[in-house]
């Protein structure tokens, strides 16, 4: 888009929303040809708006009610947004599975429907291996309209005054996907004030936003070793993902062993990402009804949920460089507060992966279920809140929202992909915007503890004497 026109856009829609206090929440994305019938079980390749529906029929549409300070006094001082880079390619190694399965279709594949015949004489692989995994498009868009809809959810926080005064920090990783969505929201907010005559820096900051990489313990018991994620195994070759691969075959008319657990989770990404990428409602959908999209759904969310999230314990600890970091920004804004200065860094913007922010996300306690998801209890997890389908779409977001209610009263409002949500263990009538203390006192043994070192080195049994 030239940048005259996405000003022009922007300013318009944001005059828009001026005179508009809400917004419409009757879509219904079902009604949408153009949107498969399983874009909600996309897992962690599925697009943010399928999360958000109202933004289908206006990207920037936001709505400040939801935040809902307990008094009139309060006011935001602080802002820390952890945000997952934007839509991107598929990496190589799943565009090597993305082709195998092309070319058995194109070679193989028997039936008569149309979307199939589509397939087979329309439809170009067109995904290569040097792709790997890069920002498309709508990635870049996905962070332009992110940074314009957090600024008219924060308009004293995120504003022109303090962007151009230095208040707000941009840290990201050093992955082009997350290097180059940075640029892009930080182009969102340029573009919303029209300005021309300065840049803004950012750092690159891999032992915070890929801590993972950096944490020996988890990348040696869990990264590195398979039978960490048996559990994954099990359930990709059970009844349920066997089902599913036979379904195919049939809408195929192919040999049932021709449809490996590995070809139809391509079939799945291929869907997934014409979808997230080109808005296009792929005849390679066709290849599974909702009750297999749910199946696919558990498998993706059974590996985040044994590599990052609840399964193994070194999982979430990895994550404790960015917890104490998190809440030393929080103490020092507090500080600053408190003694009547200016809070320095009003904004902290950190872009990183999906494994930046589940680990976080489990070691604060969300989205944690009275039973571990295995391979064997997929019928009874059908209400699991563990669904990264919401939790993680591209360009998910973790804010923390620190807010003076006078009297020295601070309060802390976290937000999930601009919803509130409660943290765990905080039930009091306020529970999402709770005391500030309140929240330091529920995760005091984390605070005190939870050092990245010394969780993260691998235990050594002492040398015999």
């Amino acid at each position: 888009m030239p940048d005259i026109v996405w000003k022009v856009t922007v300013l318009y829609f944001t005059t828009i929303l001026g005179f508009c206090c809400c917004f419409h929440t009757d879509v219904n994305p079902e009604d949408n040809p153009n949107i498969p019938a399983i874009a909600k079980y996309l897992a962690t390749k599925g697009r943010y708006e399928e999360v958000n529906p109202h933004l289908i029929d206006d990207i920037l549409a936001v709505n400040r009610s939801i935040l809902q300070p307990p008094s009139a006094q309060c006011r935001e001082i602080h802002l820390t947004a952890i945000i997952r880079h934007g839509t991107r390619y598929p990496t190589s190694k799943n565009v090597k599975k993305m082709q195998k399965l092309y070319e058995l279709v194109k070679s193989s594949a028997a039936a008569k429907q149309s979307w199939l015949r589509e397939i087979q004489t329309q439809w170009r692989m067109w995904y290569t291996e040097d792709m790997d995994g890069r920002l498309v498009q709508k990635g870049v868009d996905d962070h332009k309209h992110l940074a314009v809809r957090l600024s008219k959810l924060f308009p004293t926080m995120i504003s022109e005054e303090k962007l151009r005064g230095g208040f707000i920090k941009f840290i990201t990783s050093s992955k082009h996907r997350c290097v180059n969505s940075t640029l892009s929201f930080k182009a969102g907010l340029t573009g919303l004030w029209a300005i021309t005559d300065k840049e803004f820096d950012h750092a690159v900051n891999d032992a915070l936003m890929r801590f993972f990489d950096l944490c020996t313990r988890f990348v040696e018991e869990v990264d590195n070793n398979p039978s960490a994620l048996s559990e994954v195994d099990k359930f990709r070759q059970g009844p349920e993902m066997r089902r599913v691969q036979e379904k195919i075959a049939d809408r195929l008319r192919v040999p049932y062993n021709n449809i490996t657990d590995d070809m139809a989770e391509a079939a799945f990404y291929l869907c997934a990402y014409e979808f997230a990428i080109k808005t296009v409602n792929s005849p390679w959908c066709r290849l599974f009804d909702e009750v297999d999209a749910q199946v696919m759904e558990y498998a993706n969310d059974l590996k985040q949920f044994w590599k990052r999230g609840y399964g193994h314990d070194i999982n979430s600890k990895s994550s404790c460089i960015l917890f104490h970091d998190l809440f030393s920004r929080l103490d020092k804004a507090a500080d600053e507060n408190k003694s009547g200065q200016q809070v320095n860094e009003a904004v902290t913007v950190q872009v990183g992966h999906a494994e930046t922010l589940l680990p976080l996300l489990t070691l604060l306690g969300f989205f944690k279920d009275s039973d571990a998801l295995t391979s064997t209890n997929y019928a009874s997890q059908t209400q699991r809140s563990f669904r990264t389908s919401h939790m993680l779409p591209y360009a998910a977001n973790l804010l923390l929202v620190l807010y003076d209610c006078g009297g020295g009263e601070l309060r802390l409002q976290p937000l999930l992909n601009e919803k509130t949500m409660t943290f765990p263990g905080l039930t009091d009538q306020r529970a999402s915007m709770p005391l500030y203390e309140d929240v330091k006192k529920h995760y005091r043994e984390l605070l005190q503890g939870c050092d990245f070192e010394a969780e993260c080195q691998l235990f050594k049994p002492p040398a015999d004497v």
